[in-house]
């Protein structure tokens, strides 16, 4: 049989948490459409629309890579909120890696975080540590998940 990973993020309104992380400069990711989303949330590809529950799958709470290669990420709603940093989160790579200078990653780096900063994320630091190599500016989601821009 064959194993998929899904990753779940708990938060208190999916909506918004699928149309932040599902904007363009965030991930490769994007919305799923309807009758995938409301499959997915049933577990199982395919089901016909007719034995779907009235209202399952109007409200995304989940986005996709539509090229396959990511994992699904479920926005759970909770009613607690979050309390402490997370133990894990994305690395939004946008500079090309080590083999670029770090001068163009730098530059890349901050067209992305100023990006990021204009659609509800908050600059948490930059890490600028040209004696490393690094630049990388660590940020947080509308729910403050935190994030960083490499």
């Amino acid at each position: 049989m064959e194993m998929t990973v899904q990753l779940t993020i708990d938060c208190s309104d999916p909506q918004r948490m699928v149309t932040f992380w599902a904007r363009p400069w965030a991930t490769c990711l994007s919305l799923r459409d309807r009758a995938r989303h409301v499959a997915c949330l049933l577990g199982v590809d395919g089901v016909p629309e007719a034995e779907l529950p009235a209202g399952a799958g109007d409200i995304p709470e989940s986005i996709i890579d539509p090229a396959g290669r990511g994992p699904r990420v479920w926005f759970q709603q909770v009613p607690e909120p979050k309390v402490a940093k997370n133990r894990w989160h994305f690395d939004l790579k946008v500079g090309g890696g080590r083999d670029v200078p770090l001068d163009v990653r730098t530059t890349a780096g901050q067209d992305y975080g100023g990006t990021a900063g204009q659609s509800c994320a908050t600059v948490l630091r930059i890490k600028d540590e040209p004696d490393m190599g690094l630049y990388a500016t660590a940020m947080q989601d509308p729910e403050s998940n935190e994030f960083d821009v490499v």
